[in-house]
């Protein structure tokens, strides 16, 4: 992937790339949709009412009442204060620009411009549900924060700047399924394997890792 977009660590790695619109398919009679518990993916097939349906149930879903969309930047710093600074940049640097994507304690993942690498991403073994997002210098740039039932499908994460500000939110029907929402609560996306989709079921991105 060329170009970063900020997911959560199942890891993804995203780039634009060329699409051709697909006008989804309308009918008098909407088909019923089956919003959990069917892990069909038929955005491309759905009325444009049943994927308005999806998106507002999922955005309920991330976007309760307890969402926190600024930490306070002091008490969030204090939290990660020992991961504000990556203490191995030069090691995590040479893993991940050779493409190990694994060590005994953690799960690596660069994000290349070109050949540049421009971030990487650790997740530690020992709390699998925080990921954190690194410059190419070691800075910390991004947190990750899964919910308490991760790993076990359907689950939610989100996603923070090191300042403690809300950059987006995403509900994981499946490995292969995710449908991403930006801190504003718009809808970003439903991604399928290695495609994103908008609201109108127009793929607008892809990713080689997921």
């Amino acid at each position: 992937m060329k170009k970063l977009v900020l997911l959560l660590c199942i890891l993804i790695l995203g780039k634009v790339s060329p699409a051709e619109e697909i006008s989804p398919v309308e009918t008098d009679v909407p088909a019923p949709v089956v919003l959990t518990g069917n892990l069909i993916f038929d955005w491309l097939d759905i009325s444009q009412i049943d994927r308005d349906t999806v998106i507002l149930k999922y955005q309920t879903e991330l976007f309760g009442n307890d969402t926190v969309y600024k930490y306070d930047k002091k008490q969030f710093k204090e939290e990660y204060k020992d991961f504000l600074k990556d203490s191995d940049t030069k090691r995590h640097y040479m893993l991940v620009k050779n493409n190990v994507t694994e060590t005994d304690n953690e799960n690596l993942c660069g994000f290349f411009r070109g050949n540049l690498l421009i971030s990487y991403a650790i997740q530690y073994k020992n709390n699998l549900k925080t990921v954190y997002y690194y410059d190419a210098l070691g800075k910390l740039r991004y947190v990750d924060k899964f919910s308490d039932n991760y790993p076990n499908f359907p689950y939610m994460s989100k996603q923070y700047r090191a300042n403690g500000e809300l950059v987006s939110a995403i509900y994981f029907m499946s490995h292969d399924m995710q449908y991403m929402y930006n801190s504003n609560k718009s809808f970003k996306g439903a991604w399928y394997k290695d495609k994103m989709y908008d609201k109108h079921a127009k793929q607008i991105l892809t990713r080689t890792n997921w």
